[in-house]
């Protein structure tokens, strides 16, 4: 009997705890040229916080893909709703390496607010490095 309410005041507390909220930032990567991608090409997004501008910029989430020979390239970021801070800024970066080498960058910031307002499919612009 002693084990039955063990048992059950432990799934009593599991119930209670709060597991971090996800969130999922859904767009794609494109750039302008008619130019395919070599078959190693890798599509890398980062989520993060830019809120200091004399400060490294605090990653929350990245997320890294192959991808593919065309564009537009789908991502899909899933970060954790309770490292977003009210007031702080966030920004989204992507870029295309094959072996090593940079082929692709974005070069204008990408804002997002994290409060909902986001629209989806997020579009960011990518420009050649060479």
């Amino acid at each position: 009997m002693k084990t039955l309410a063990a048992l059950f005041v432990s799934l009593l507390l599991a119930g209670c705890h709060q597991w971090p909220a996800a969130s999922v930032l859904r767009g794609e990567a494109f750039y302008l040229q008619r130019i395919a991608l070599p078959p190693t090409a890798v599509l890398s997004v980062t989520l993060a916080d830019v809120s200091l501008a004399d400060a490294t910029a605090r990653p929350l989430a990245r997320y890294t893909g192959a991808a593919g020979a065309q564009v537009p390239i789908a991502f899909e970021l899933s970060y954790d709703r309770g490292l977003v801070t009210p007031g702080h800024r966030y920004a989204l970066t992507a870029r295309i390496e094959a072996a090593g080498e940079l082929l692709w960058i974005n070069t204008q910031a990408y804002p997002v607010a994290l409060d909902g307002s986001d629209a989806q499919p997020l579009r960011i612009k990518l420009d050649p490095v060479r």
